[in-house]
């Protein structure tokens, strides 16, 4: 994990919703997610921005799910980098990347977050974490 980018970096678009902590939310994130980067004008960007709400907003939903509470995703997109963070309010529970050689079926969400986006990390909340990667944002 490497530290979060500049955090005053200027946010040009912004978007925090919160989800119930369901299957189906992950649908509804990555579209919604999709839909507003194509309006902001960041096109280029859904694929890779659709991949980590669907890998970090799943983990929240089977690892982060508490009886009762929502999950967050909360986008961002400032000049030089996009953001993507989930919080959920399971702080005791720490996502990590899975050793190779492990031969479990699933948990490879991070593994795919680590290769698409530039950074990614863990936040502490005073209830729960937030679990945030970014993409650099590039012009095409």
């Amino acid at each position: 994990m490497i530290s979060p980018h500049d955090p005053t970096e200027v946010v040009l678009h912004e978007d925090l919703l919160d989800y119930s902590p369901f299957p189906k939310s992950v649908r509804l994130a990555r579209y919604r997610m999709a839909r507003l980067l194509w309006d902001w004008g960041y096109g280029h960007l859904v694929d890779d921005a659709e991949l980590l709400v669907s890998e970090l907003l799943t983990n929240a939903i089977t690892h982060g799910r508490v009886p009762g509470r929502l999950v967050r995703v909360h986008l961002t997109v400032g000049k030089e980098v996009l953001r993507v963070s989930v919080s959920d309010a399971r702080g005791e529970v720490r996502p990590c990347v899975r050793e190779s050689g492990d031969d479990r079926p699933g948990g490879l969400g991070l593994v795919l977050v680590q290769e698409v986006a530039a950074r990614w990390g863990v936040r502490d909340r005073e209830v729960g974490k937030t679990v945030w990667c970014e993409v650099d944002v590039r012009q095409e």
